[in-house]
């Protein structure tokens, strides 16, 4: 033994003289070093759940609007509850008015490329508002006053909002016209049968007052998304009695604005895995079949519970669907897909209605029960745009284009609108862990049915490319061309690399389910995703978040030599990249068997290279490092050997 010892211990000195060895004295400490400041405190816990006094403040909406077809404008009173549950008493509170993005001299318009882009819209709309009342508690004298800039809104109180459970109310009316052109997240589409409204981002919505920041009043320029508080909605919407409207949450007046017909056929869906139509293609246009009544207006009422945001869709054009969807826990919800003729087809949104129960299954199996009562997928000018329990979706999308979009977009249920991140800044706290989900709902929807893109070795051109960006960036910061690789794709395989290569999947799903159940409703931060992932897990991951999440560096992996001692052989491993990571490598022998083995990333904290003892009497015909192809390897050629495999 001692024989083989002395063997072992000179053929590793003579390897150890690499090209890229380090100095005597020199480690790797930096890589593994803490990055960002995770320490808990009484709101948000070291262990990444929230603290004991974790507060978050609320907003309950009671809004009456009327959509007119002919002129193309909303109008509305809104009355908003303010629950101020934080430590300190305001003397104002901050609304988020995104329709006045679609001004002339609006930010997001100022920073829009003159060439364009996705987040191009309309410039002669804009928010105009009267009547604007906000009184503290019952009793509290009457303000009027508020400040509008660009898309922000400060209105005052005359007497503070008490801290830890104070109440204050704020009123007023509004109006805006329409877009056509809605930065591909609202609009109208002119089909011909009717115009399709796409509604959102359409009431004064209150921003977040939070412990990190206080108020979050970020301007809405574009690619930044939302990130608003929870509550409790009621709404009503009138429109042409020829419109049918779908929104989110619950329609509470189905007797009032559906036939008898219609309400049977929605009875009949909600017990039924199978598509049923509530209107047919054949029907549509003809008002005597499909509407209760045949002149004047029609007011479609629906609430929302512990919701953070709404959305609907009217038009006089639509197909209408539905199915039962099955949730873990017995309790039942419904698909539904209203689309127009020029979506209608067993290619296209025929099976809308399918591809989305199929999504709420599986995600409420595999990660947290879908909360709310229906889920609506809406053919729209919005390539893909996603709010609590209504979705809108390419109205030209068809087959595995339909599922992807759609499965994306209902996948933005859990992420930001159960876990309530701020899209704002993080938008790899709802795209990134979106996309990742994505990707396991794809490989179970139908048997396979279509494919999963959500390869790693895809991302190696871009992540080599001298104009990459940090998945930190902000949205709004980042360049066009990177977003989808910085918010969507880069996360996603990150998380896709701690369930497959790093972590395994009990250890992973463990970790992120734990931080859905915390975070549900609340406003998670980064640091807390990552002290809950640590935490549950067990594995200290700084070196991952800051090389993965926070930094622009690679992998590289490499294996640098095999050579065969008594009682088997010496293995030879390189780090080459800026980013570490586990080494999972394949032996392939003479006889054809195979074992794989792993190396923990902690190989890495005192230098670049690692040499491993491989005791075996069998002979070696290859080795391969990353045998899954889970790692976006930089260099691939240097992981096989012999290099010729």
């Amino acid at each position: 033994m001692r024989h083989l010892l002395e063997k072992v211990l000179v053929v590793i000195a003579l390897f150890s003289m690499s090209a890229y060895a380090q100095q005597p004295g020199d480690n790797n400490q930096g890589l593994f070093d803490e990055f960002m400041f995770n320490r808990g405190n009484t709101y948000r816990s070291a262990s990444g759940v929230p603290g004991p006094e974790y507060w978050q403040n609320g907003a309950d909406y009671k809004i009456e609007a009327e959509l007119d077809d002919q002129t193309n404008y909303l109008k509305g009173k809104i009355t908003i509850t303010y629950h101020n549950n934080s430590p300190e008493p305001l003397d104002f509170i901050w609304l988020q008015m995104d329709q006045n993005r679609f001004m002339e001299d609006s930010r997001g318009t100022l920073t829009t490329p003159v060439e364009g882009n996705r987040y191009s819209g309309d410039v002669d709309g804009g928010y105009k508002v009267s009547e604007v009342s906000a009184k503290t508690g019952r009793r509290g004298k009457t303000s009027s006053r508020y400040i509008i800039t660009d898309t922000r809104m400060q209105v005052f109180f005359n007497e503070p909002v008490p801290a830890k459970g104070g109440e204050a109310t704020v009123s007023m009316n509004f109006e805006f016209k329409i877009p056509e052109k809605g930065m591909d997240r609202m609009g109208r589409l002119n089909m011909k049968k009717g115009e399709v409204y796409s509604m959102a981002q359409w009431y004064p919505r209150v921003a977040v007052f939070d412990d990190i920041k206080g108020w979050n009043v970020e301007p809405y320029l574009g690619a930044g998304e939302f990130y608003l508080e929870y509550g409790d909605f009621d709404y009503k919407v009138t429109v042409p009695y020829d419109h049918i409207v779908v929104g989110s949450g619950e329609l509470v007046n189905a007797g009032d604005v559906l036939t008898k017909e219609q309400q049977n056929r929605m009875k009949e869906a909600a017990g039924s895995d199978k598509t049923v139509y509530i209107v047919k293609p054949e029907e549509v246009g003809n008002t005597t079949v499909t509407r209760p009544k045949q002149d004047g207006k029609i007011t479609w009422h629906f609430k929302m519970k512990n919701s953070r945001d709404i959305a609907f869709a009217s038009s006089k054009a639509f197909i209408w669907d539905a199915a039962r969807i099955n949730l873990p826990s017995g309790k039942k919800a419904m698909a539904q897909s209203v689309y127009t003729d020029e979506s209608d087809g067993e290619m296209a949104w025929t099976r809308s209605t399918e591809y989305t129960k199929a999504s709420i299954e599986h995600y409420s199996n595999m990660w947290y029960e879908y909360p709310y009562p229906v889920a609506v997928n809406v053919a729209s000018n919005v390539g893909g745009m996603e709010y609590p329990g209504i979705v809108f979706c390419g109205y030209k999308a068809k087959t595995a284009g339909l599922w992807g979009v759609t499965d994306h977009e209902f996948g933005h249920i859990w992420f930001p609108m159960i876990v309530g991140s701020n899209e704002r800044l993080y938008a790899w706290m709802d795209e990134g862990f979106n996309t990742f989900i994505n990707h396991y709902s794809t490989l179970n929807f139908n048997k396979g049915e279509y494919p999963s893109r959500l390869e790693a070795r895809r991302l190696v051109g871009w992540l080599t490319d001298k104009g990459r960006e940090s998945i930190s960036t902000y949205p709004d910061v980042v360049q066009s061309q990177n977003l989808g690789m910085v918010a969507y794709y880069k996360p996603a395989i990150g998380l896709k690399m701690l369930r497959e290569y790093i972590l395994g999947h009990e250890r992973f799903d463990n970790a992120f389910k734990a931080y859905i159940n915390a975070w549900a409703y609340k406003h998670p931060q980064p640091s807390d995703f990552f002290n809950i992932v640590e935490n549950v897990a067990g594995e200290n991951l700084n070196w991952f978040w800051k090389g993965w999440f926070y930094g622009n560096e690679n992998i590289d992996l490499s294996m640098d030599g095999v050579r065969p001692v008594d009682g088997g052989y010496l293995l030879n491993f390189g780090n080459r990249g800026g980013l570490p990571m586990p080494v999972v490598f394949e032996v392939t022998y003479s006889d054809g068997s195979k074992e794989t083995k792993t190396l923990p990333v902690e190989v890495w904290q005192r230098g670049a290279e690692w040499t491993h003892l491989l005791q075996t009497t069998k002979e070696i015909r290859k080795i391969e490092i990353d045998p899954g192809k889970e790692l976006p390897d930089s260099n691939i050629s240097n992981n096989t050997w012999p290099s010729e495999f």
